[in-house]
């Protein structure tokens, strides 16, 4: 969709950008929940850590959302709307399923727990697939690089509750509280999806499962041709590869440059946070004034060049002060690029597949992180640090010269 160009108040001073966060905290809540605070629960019940390592299998169904996607566009529930419906009925799924989990001594419950962490991870990426398809449809194009950067801050934020405030209380009280507590954080996305408004077009919603399912696909490559397409996909593959390759094992390099555990936890960790949440507040503020296009070659190029930092660390070694510079300027052009291709995955959506393309395409762009993560640590073994940071940065070309074909700088879309 296309549209005169608005002043950025127009954009920012909206109810859509408070959807935003609001959608934004609820989603990431249950995301935390499994990575931070149900790990640390099992541990403080001595829990070994090869089973607590195994939990990370239940949070397959994040990846594998596009599955059923298609169930979420095709079918409308009988109440609040295509999207309003799902959201509720997700939003009160995990509300209950993060409550019970305190109710289970993990001691002699952990075969209950496996399944209740499950449906947490499941209704999780439900929830995730619908909201992610009702911010495609609330944002306009020229909103959706501030909309993205709102909403993914908002996510980030929402660890706090998880990963700070329920771990303090734990200290306090007992976990079925603990879990009571955190789960009341859901009626956020409760509260948000019973006070905004259906945007969805029934019109345009397939008719039969077939369509559900297979209409996507024929859409997205009929859009502009096959070729087009498996550029996209291949673009949306390889832009963020370089740094999900030099982030994948960053504490083991830290380590190995000498850095205590604690600078670890104080340094790395705290410029990697306050960095990626500025560069997404960054980003949003940056692409009021620029297309969606013209922010992925500028933060891409930023996402690229700060790779180097870590060949400069990887030669000076232990140097805590060089440690926060790097790792600040890495996460502020993760942030950067996020924003951007997340915007950019929003804009190839069709209104009537939103929630299918999305799903397909967020679940897409986690392969690079699988990637990374099985092979950085062969590549290190075989020809260094060093090497294998200028490596990473030369990863990153190719995504950038696919700009050329997928979004070139000049060109009429917001």
């Amino acid at each position: 969709m296309n549209s005169a160009p608005r002043r950025w108040q127009e954009i920012l001073l909206n109810r859509k950008m408070v959807t935003c966060i609001f959608l934004g905290f609820t989603s990431g809540l249950p995301l935390y929940v499994l990575i931070q605070l149900v790990p640390a629960w099992l541990r403080s019940h001595d829990v070994d850590l090869a089973t607590i390592g195994l939990f990370a299998l239940v949070s397959l169904p994040y990846t594998w959302k596009f599955v059923w996607s298609p169930l979420m566009d095709r079918y409308r529930l009988p109440f609040l709307g295509r999207r309003r419906g799902w959201a509720l009925i997700t939003q009160l799924g995990l509300f209950v399923s993060i409550a019970a989990l305190g109710q289970f001594d993990p001691s002699v419950s952990l075969q209950a727990i496996v399944v209740t962490v499950f449906i947490i991870s499941l209704f999780g990426a439900s929830q995730d697939i619908v909201i992610d398809a009702y911010r495609r449809e609330l944002l306009a194009d020229d909103e959706l690089g501030t909309g993205t950067s709102f909403f993914v801050n908002a996510y980030r934020l929402s660890s706090l509750v998880p990963g700070s405030l329920a771990l303090i209380l734990s200290d306090l009280l007992p976990w079925a509280v603990v879990y009571w507590v955190t789960a009341g954080f859901m009626s956020v996305g409760i509260i948000t999806t019973l006070i905004i408004k259906e945007v969805s077009d029934d019109a345009l919603a397939p008719a039969t499962l077939r369509e559900a399912v297979i209409d996507p696909f024929v859409e997205f490559f009929a859009r502009d041709g096959i070729k087009a397409g498996l550029a996209i996909l291949a673009f949306m593959f390889l832009y963020k590869l370089g740094d999900n390759m030099a982030t994948a094992l960053a504490t083991p390099f830290y380590l190995d440059m000498g850095f205590s555990r604690t600078e670890i936890g104080s340094i790395a960790k705290v410029a990697a946070l306050w960095s990626s949440i500025v560069g997404g507040i960054l980003g949003g503020v940056v692409m009021l004034k620029l297309s969606i296009n013209r922010a992925l070659w500028l933060f891409g190029f930023v996402q690229m060049f700060t790779i180097l930092g870590y060949v400069w660390l990887s030669t000076v070694g232990h140097h805590p002060l060089g440690l926060f510079v790097v790792v600040s300027g890495e996460y502020l052009g993760v942030g950067l690029g996020a924003i951007a291709l997340t915007a950019y995955m929003a804009r190839e959506t069709s209104t009537a597949f939103t929630a299918t393309q999305f799903a397909l395409f967020s679940s897409f762009i986690a392969i690079p992180r699988t990637v990374a993560n099985a092979s950085t640590g062969f590549i290190i073994e075989s020809i260094g640090y060093t090497q294998f940071f200028i490596v990473c940065t030369l990863v990153a070309i190719p995504g950038m010269l696919l700009l050329f074909k997928v979004a070139p700088w000049n060109t009429n879309k917001t």
